[in-house]
C-alpha cells in the first residue's frame, strides 16, 4: 500500500526550523504573472497565504526554457528562480514565519531528498535555498490591487537535485496558528548544462544551442560511399512532450531519488525507448511487414510518437534504429541532457563477444550464411550524451554512447550505455557500461574463415579497416555533417589503433594474438559501382591487379543480393564466375550490369545491394575477398511556402515529388511534422504513375513565432523513403483588434476519390 502524502500530516512541520526572515514586499504580481500559475486556498487567519504565483518570463529566459509549451514553470537545477507568495496583509518578520515545502513523487521522503522543508532565509539539508528578494520592481506597480501584498522569494535547487515535477505548498505560522496553501501547484526541474556544478555542464555555447536547444536536425543513413541524410523533427519543447518524457521515467518505475544522476537517467531512457522488457515507447520491426502499424521510414519526427505513447500508455508500432535514436534525442534534450544523434557506417553486430566480425566460407569461397551470425549493418544510428562519469576513473567524462535499439541485453535488459567514447577509443572494454559491444561496432577486425578439407575452419584473410567508417553527426551551428570518427578510434592502422584493438580483443571470448593477419599477397581486388539511381540500370565493377613479377591466374566469384540495412542478406539473385590471367603489373576489369527489372523485386525499404567478390589465385592459393554495398538514390521532396506564416493562421505549403520508377507507386503516405506547428494528419496518396510528378498542398498552423523547421516524409512499398524539409520564419500573431488581413480560410477537404489538389502528370 503506498505511503500517505506527507503534506497532509500537520505534525510534519514540528521538526522544521522556522526562523524569522527579512523584510517584506508589498506589491502584487502583474496580471500576466498572475495568470502564470495561481494556487488559491480558502485560508483564514492573520497571515494565511492565499496563493503562490510561480514563474515569470524572466525565469524562463534565464533558464533557457522559454520554448517549453504551456504555462507551467520549467526551471533548471543549480540556478536561482523566483516566485511570489500572495498574502492578505503585509509580512511581519518579527511575528510571522514561512516555510516552503517541496515534494517529488508519490512517496516523498526527507532522507531521499524528495521531501524538502525549506524555511525562508535558510537552506535544507540537501542544499535547497529560499531567500526573500524584497519589494516588487517599480514597473510592476500597476498590479491588480485586489490581490494584496506579495512576498518575492528566490529559490535555488542544488546542482545535483533529482529532476522531475515538484509540488509546492506554503506554510505560515503566527501566534494565531498555522495556515497552508493546499497541495497542488507544481513546477518541473531539469538538468542544467549551463551550470558548472551540474554533472551535465557543457561549456561551448554553440554546442549547447545545437545539442540542447535545437528542435530539429538531420539523421544520416545510406552506405559509407553513398551517405544520405533525412531531416528529423525532435520537437522537445512541443506541447505534451515534457509530460511524456517524465511519464517514461515513471513507467519504468525509476526511483525519484535516483533521477538526479544522468548516468542512470540515460540508461533508463535507453531501456524505455524500445518496448522489450517494459512496454516502452516503440516496437522494433525489421520484417518488412508494417500492416499493423506505421512503416519506420514514414515517421518525420518524435512528437507524434511520444504523444501517442503517453496518450495510450501502449507501445507505438514501429521503429528502427534511426527512429529509436531520434526519440532518444528528443527525450534527453527535453530533460536537459546535451545529446547528439550519431550514425556509424559499416557497423558491426558482435553476437559472441569475440570483439571480431567473423565471416565463414566453404572450400570454394561461397558464403555460409547459416554460420554468419555476426552481421555488419550498412549503417546504425545511436546517441551520444554529454556528462561527467564519477562512477569511472578520471579521464572518461564527455560524450557517452547510449543506444535504444534492442540488439543485445545489458544486465538482463535491452539497453546499451552510457559508455565512454574515450574508453571505446582506447579499447578499454572492461569499463561500464556495454563498452565491448560498442567497441566491436566501431573497431572490430573483419575475419574471413574458410572451411578446410578436414571440415575445420582456418583464417584466410583479416580486414583491419572495414568496420566503423565515417562516423557522423550534425555539426554544432553548421547544419552540415561532422565526421567524428577520430573521437571513437585512433587513425586506422596506427600503432595506437592496433594497440587498442589488441587490448580489447584480449578481453573477448576468443582472444586473438596480434600478427594473425594473413599476407596481402600479390593480387589485389577493388570493387566499385557506377551511378546508383532507383529505377535505373546499375553497373558493378571488380578490378583485379597483379603486383607481382610473375603471371597469375585468378578465379573470381561474383554474387549479388539484397541486404537489409542491418546486414541480413537474402540469397543471391545473380551470380557469375570468371577466370582471368593477369600479366605482371597488369590489371583486369570485370563488370556486372543489372537492370531494374532484375534487382527491383528484391530491394525493399532501406535495403541496399551487396556485391560479394571472392576468389583464389591458382598458382599460389592466395585468397581474395571484398564486399561492396550500394544504396539506390531516391529523389527528395521539395517543400515551398505559399504564403507568409503567422501564429494562429493556416499556412499553405506545397510538396512536390516525382516517381523515379518505371512502375506505378501505390499505398504511398505523406506525413509532416514541425516543432511549434499544428500539422495535418498523414495523407494517403492514390496511385502515382511511372515518372509522374505530384504536387500536394497542405495546411499547417504555426503555434510559436520565430524560425521554425517543417519536415516531410513519404513512404511507399515500391520505393525507398523520400524526405524533405523547409525553414519558415513565423511572425507573431497580430494584436487583438488589429486592422491587418483577416485570418486565411482553411482549405476545403477533398471529396472521396478526388485526386490531390494541384497534382499533375510529368
Amino acid at each position: 500500500m503506498p505511503d500517505a502524502d506527507p503534506r497532509l500530516d500537520r505534525g510534519r512541520w514540528a521538526s522544521a526550523s522556522l526562523g524569522p526572515a527579512g523584510g517584506a514586499g508589498a506589491a502584487a504580481p502583474s496580471p500576466s504573472q498572475s495568470r502564470t500559475g495561481r494556487l488559491w486556498g480558502c485560508l483564514g487567519g492573520p497571515i494565511g497565504a492565499p496563493g503562490v504565483v510561480l514563474g515569470s518570463a524572466a525565469n524562463r529566459i534565464a533558464h533557457h526554457t522559454s520554448e517549453y509549451a504551456g504555462p507551467r514553470l520549467v526551471v533548471r537545477r543549480g540556478q536561482n528562480f523566483d516566485l511570489r507568495i500572495l498574502l492578505p496583509r503585509p509580512f511581519d518578520p518579527q511575528e510571522d514565519e514561512i516555510c516552503l515545502e517541496l515534494t517529488l513523487g508519490p512517496t516523498p521522503q526527507v532522507a531521499k531528498g524528495t521531501h524538502v522543508l525549506l524555511p525562508l532565509g535558510e537552506s535544507s539539508a540537501t542544499g535547497w535555498t529560499a531567500e526573500e528578494e524584497g519589494a516588487e520592481p517599480e514597473e510592476e506597480e500597476g498590479a491588480e490591487p485586489e490581490l494584496g501584498p506579495a512576498l518575492r522569494v528566490r529559490l535555488r535547487a542544488p546542482p545535483l537535485a533529482p529532476i522531475g515535477r515538484y509540488r509546492l505548498s506554503v506554510r505560515t505560522r503566527t501566534g494565531a496558528g498555522e495556515f497552508a496553501t493546499p497541495p497542488g501547484d507544481d513546477f518541473v526541474l531539469l538538468f542544467n548544462p549551463w551550470c558548472p556544478e551540474d554533472t551535465v555542464y557543457m561549456e561551448d555555447t554553440k554546442e549547447l544551442n545545437e545539442y540542447v536547444l535545437n528542435e530539429s536536425g538531420r539523421i544520416f543513413y545510406g552506405t559509407e560511399e553513398q551517405i544520405a541524410e533525412r531531416a528529423w523533427n525532435y520537437g522537445q519543447f512541443d506541447a505534451g512532450v515534457l509530460d511524456a518524457c517524465l511519464y517514461i521515467l515513471d513507467r519504468r518505475g525509476m526511483p525519484h531519488s535516483a533521477r538526479g544522476d544522468p548516468v542512470m537517467v540515460s540508461r533508463v531512457v535507453s531501456a524505455m525507448v524500445n518496448s522489450l522488457d517494459d512496454n516502452g515507447v516503440l516496437v522494433g520491426n525489421w520484417t518488412g511487414d508494417y500492416a499493423q502499424g506505421t512503416n519506420p521510414s514514414a515517421w518525420a519526427g518524435s512528437v507524434d510518437i511520444l504523444r501517442a505513447y503517453h496518450g495510450a500508455g501502449a507501445p507505438v508500432r514501429y521503429g528502427q534504429c534511426w527512429v529509436f535514436a531520434g526519440v532518444m534525442t528528443t527525450v534527453l534534450r527535453c530533460l536537459g541532457l546535451p545529446t547528439r544523434t550519431v550514425t556509424n557506417y559499416n557497423s558491426a553486430h558482435d553476437t559472441d563477444v569475440s570483439l571480431t566480425t567473423d565471416i565463414y566460407f566453404d572450400e570454394n569461397m561461397k558464403p555460409l550464411e547459416r554460420l554468419n551470425t555476426d552481421s555488419v549493418w550498412n549503417f546504425h544510428v545511436w546517441n551520444d550524451c554529454w556528462m561527467k562519469r564519477p562512477d569511472l576513473p578520471d579521464g572518461y567524462d564527455g560524450w557517452q554512447v547510449v543506444d535504444a535499439t534492442p540488439q543485445e541485453t545489458s544486465s538482463g535488459l535491452f539497453c546499451c550505455g552510457p559508455c565512454s567514447v574515450t574508453a571505446v577509443k582506447n579499447g578499454e572494454v572492461f569499463l561500464k557500461y556495454d563498452t565491448p559491444f560498442v567497441f566491436a561496432e566501431v573497431n572490430s577486425d573483419k575475419v574471413y574463415w574458410q572451411r578446410q578439407p578436414s571440415g575445420a575452419f582456418a583464417v584466410v584473410h583479416v580486414e583491419e579497416g572495414a568496420i566503423g567508417r565515417r562516423i557522423s553527426t550534425l555539426g554544432a551551428g553548421s547544419g552540415a555533417r561532422l565526421d567524428i570518427t577520430h573521437q571513437y578510434k585512433h587513425p586506422e592502422g596506427s600503432e595506437e589503433e592496433r594497440r587498442a584493438v589488441s587490448k580489447a580483443t584480449s578481453h573477448g571470448s576468443r582472444p586473438r594474438a596480434r600478427g594473425a593477419t594473413a599476407s596481402l599477397g600479390e593480387v589485389t581486388v577493388t570493387v566499385g559501382a557506377g551511378p546508383a539511381v532507383a529505377g535505373a540500370e546499375l553497373e558493378l565493377r571488380a578490378l583485379a591487379k597483379n603486383q607481382g613479377a610473375e603471371p597469375r591466374t585468378l578465379r573470381l566469384r561474383l554474387a549479388l543480393c539484397a541486404v537489409r540495412y542491418t546486414g541480413v542478406a537474402d540469397a543471391p539473385f545473380r551470380q557469375e564466375q570468371h577466370r582471368r590471367t593477369l600479366p605482371p603489373g597488369q590489371e583486369d576489369l570485370v563488370t556486372m550490369t543489372v537492370s531494374y527489372a532484375e534487382y527491383g523485386p528484391h530491394v525493399g525499404d532501406q535495403d541496399a545491394l551487396k556485391l560479394t567478390v571472392s576468389g583464389t589465385v591458382e598458382e599460389t592459393g592466395q585468397v581474395v575477398a571484398k564486399e561492396l554495398r550500394v544504396r539506390l538514390h531516391t529523389p527528395e521532396l521539395t517543400l515551398t511556402l505559399l504564403a507568409p506564416a503567422v501564429v494562429g493562421q493556416e499556412t499553405p505549403i506545397q510538396v512536390v515529388f516525382q516517381n523515379p520508377l518505371p512502375e506505378t507507386l501505390s499505398g504511398a503516405t505523406l506525413r509532416m511534422e514541425g516543432a511549434g506547428f499544428s500539422c495535418p494528419k498523414p495523407m494517403a496518396l492514390g496511385a502515382v504513375g511511372a515518372g509522374q510528378t505530384v504536387r500536394l498542398r497542405q495546411a499547417l498552423v504555426p503555434l510559436r513565432p520565430g524560425r521554425r523547421r517543417v519536415v516531410a516524409a513519404l513512404e511507399s512499398p515500391q520505393l525507398g523513403p523520400l524526405h524533405g524539409a523547409i525553414t519558415i520564419d513565423v511572425a507573431p500573431a497580430p494584436p487583438t483588434g488589429s486592422t491587418g488581413s483577416p485570418p486565411r480560410r482553411g482549405f476545403r477537404r477533398r471529396r472521396r476519390n478526388e485526386q490531390p489538389a494541384g497534382s499533375t502528370g510529368g
